[in-house]
C-alpha cells in the first residue's frame, strides 16, 4: 500500500515530497542529486515552456542552442562569474573509458586526458559572448536577442526534486544592445514577462524587485527578481533578469561599429527560469489530499468517470460530451479502467491535480444531467447535460481567478510591516511571510541579520516607494523599506 501524504500541518517539507512523488511529478535516480521527471512533471513544464516560448517571440526573440561543454579557461575571463559559479562546477578531465585489465569493469583511461578540462555548462554566458564575439560586428546587428531551452548542472549538496536538483532544465535568454538604456529596458521587459506568466498562468502572486549587490547574479551589474511566498510562509525566487552591463563584452571582446563609425563595446542582458517553476506551482496551490493545479498550465483539465465503467449509456454521455469539449479545445480524458471502483479514480485525479471531474451514472443518464466537482474549493453540482460543457468552460476560468484570488489573499495576509530588531524576529519566528523593513543599506548588516535569524533580503520591492526610517538592527538612516524573508 502506497504511503500516505504527509499532512502539511504536521511536516511540510515531508509533504512537499511526498506529494511530488505520490503524484507522479517525479522519481529519485540513480544519480545522487538529480531526479526522475516523470510524465506528469514533463507534460507540466511542457506547457509552461509552450506560454513562455510564445512569450518570448512575441517580444522579438528567437532560439538557438549552445554546446553543453565550455572550455575551462572561458570562464577566466570574467572573473566575478568564475568566482560565483566555481563551487558548483562539474568537470570533465578525461575522454575515453577502457577495460580494467583484471576484467573488473571499465576505468578512465590515462592515456586519454583532454588538453584543456571541459565544465559542463552551469550558465552559459562565457560560451555564447565567445560566440556573439563573431556575429556582431555593426549597430546593424543589433540588438541581438536569443534565448536557449537546455539542461544545466550546478553541483549541489543538498537537493530537492525541482527546488533544487544537482541538474535542471531552464530556459536562458542572452542578449545584446548598442546603449545601456536598451538593455537595461530589455532586462526590465523580461521580468515583466516572468511576473505576467507566474500571474495570469500560474496564478502565482509575486513581487517584483531588485536584489542587493551581494545577491546579484554573478558579473551582473544589477539583477532584478520576481519573489513567491509558499504556503509555509518562505519564500522562492521564481524568476531573474540581469543586466550585464559591459562585463561579458569587455571579456570577450564583443565591440560593435557604431553609427558614427566609432567602435563600441555592446551592453548586454541575461534572464532565466527553471524547472524551480513547476515546485514552486506545487506549493503555491496545493493541498494534503493532492496537486491543485491552474487550468491553464494543467496537462489534463478534465476528467469524466462513468459510474459503472461498464455501461453503454454512461459511455455514449461520456463520449459525446468529451468530444464537445476537446472541440472548444479543452484537454479530456474518459477513464474506461473497470479494475478501479468510482471512488478509488477520484482520489486520483485529485491527487494528480485535475481541475474539474466529471461523474455520469445510471440516474445522472436518465435525468439527463452530469455531476461536475471542481478541485479547488471540491464544490460538487448537477448540471443539465445540454449547459455541461458552457459550464465547464466558465468553471476552468473560475477556478484560474480563484486560485490567484487566495494566493493574493494568503500573500496579504503574511506580508507583515515592523519597526523593530525585536518585531522583526518575532514575526519570522511567529507567523513567517514577507518583512518589510527599513535597512541601512550596508553588507555588513545585511550578513549579520541573515546570521541572527536565517532571513535574508529578497528584494528591494520595485513598487515601494521612498519612505525615510531607521534601520532595524543599527539604527541608521534608511531611504525606503526592502522585503525579508526566510527562503528555499
Amino acid at each position: 500500500m502506497a504511503k500516505a501524504i504527509t499532512p502539511r500541518s504536521v511536516d511540510y517539507s515531508e509533504w512537499y515530497n511526498d506529494l511530488v512523488i505520490r503524484s507522479g511529478l517525479a522519481d529519485y535516480s540513480a544519480v545522487r542529486g538529480c531526479m526522475i521527471i516523470k510524465p506528469l512533471g514533463y507534460a507540466l513544464w511542457e506547457n509552461m515552456r509552450a506560454v513562455l516560448d510564445r512569450m518570448f517571440k512575441e517580444t522579438g526573440h528567437v532560439n538557438a542552442y549552445f554546446p553543453l561543454f565550455i572550455p575551462k579557461s572561458f570562464l577566466s575571463r570574467e572573473a566575478q562569474h568564475v568566482e560565483g559559479f566555481a563551487k558548483e562546477c562539474a568537470v570533465v578531465t578525461h575522454h575515453r573509458l577502457k577495460l580494467a585489465e583484471d576484467g573488473s569493469g571499465v576505468v578512465v583511461d590515462p592515456d586519454a586526458k583532454l588538453e584543456e578540462e571541459l565544465i559542463v555548462r552551469p550558465t552559459s554566458e562565457t560560451i555564447i559572448w565567445h560566440t556573439y564575439r563573431d556575429w556582431i560586428q555593426s549597430y546593424r546587428d543589433l540588438p541581438l536577442l536569443i534565448n536557449q531551452w537546455a539542461n544545466v548542472v550546478r553541483w549541489e549538496m543538498r537537493t530537492r526534486p525541482f527546488l533544487r536538483t544537482a541538474e535542471f532544465l531552464w530556459q536562458e535568454g542572452h542578449t545584446a544592445h548598442a546603449t545601456r538604456e536598451e538593455a537595461i529596458a530589455e532586462a526590465e521587459r523580461m521580468l515583466d514577462v516572468y511576473a505576467r506568466f507566474a500571474e495570469e498562468y500560474m496564478a502565482m502572486p509575486v513581487v517584483r524587485g531588485v536584489k542587493t549587490p551581494s545577491e546579484r547574479f554573478a558579473g551582473a551589474e544589477e539583477t532584478y527578481c520576481i519573489e513567491a511566498l509558499m504556503q509555509d510562509g518562505k519564500a522562492l525566487q521564481a524568476g531573474t533578469s540581469h543586466f550585464l552591463g559591459q562585463n561579458f563584452a569587455k571579456a570577450f571582446d564583443v565591440t560593435f561599429l557604431d553609427q558614427h563609425n566609432q567602435r563600441q563595446y555592446v551592453w548586454a542582458t541575461s534572464w532565466g527560469v527553471s524547472t524551480r517553476l513547476v515546485g514552486a506551482l506545487v506549493m503555491t496551490h496545493s493541498d494534503d489530499d493532492g496537486l491543485v493545479l491552474p487550468p491553464r498550465l494543467a496537462p489534463l483539465q478534465v476528467a469524466i468517470v462513468t459510474i459503472p465503467t461498464v455501461e453503454e449509456p454512461q459511455m455514449t454521455v461520456a463520449r459525446e460530451l468529451a468530444e464537445q469539449l476537446q472541440r472548444i479545445g479543452i484537454s479530456v480524458t474518459v477513464d474506461t479502467d473497470e479494475t478501479k471502483r468510482a471512488g478509488f479514480k477520484f482520489a486520483e485525479y485529485e491527487l494528480r491535480g485535475v481541475p474539474v471531474r466529471i461523474a455520469i451514472g445510471k440516474r445522472d443518464v436518465e435525468a439527463d444531467t452530469v455531476e461536475i466537482a471542481r478541485r479547488d474549493t471540491k464544490e460538487k453540482a448537477t448540471v443539465p447535460r445540454a449547459a455541461a460543457v458552457e459550464h465547464v468552460r466558465g468553471l476552468l476560468d473560475e477556478i484560474q481567478q480563484n486560485l490567484l484570488r487566495r494566493a493574493r489573499q494568503f500573500v496579504a495576509d503574511n506580508t507583515h510591516t515592523v519597526e523593530t530588531f525585536e518585531e522583526f524576529q518575532r514575526v519570522l519566528d511567529e507567523r513567517g511571510g514577507f518583512v518589510l523593513a527599513h535597512w541601512d543599506g550596508t553588507a555588513e548588516t545585511e550578513a549579520r541579520i541573515k546570521e541572527l535569524t536565517k532571513a535574508t533580503i529578497r528584494c528591494i520591492p520595485l513598487d515601494g516607494a521612498p519612505q525615510e526610517g531607521r534601520c532595524i538592527l543599527t539604527g541608521k538612516p534608511s531611504s525606503r523599506r526592502v522585503l525579508f524573508a526566510r527562503a528555499y
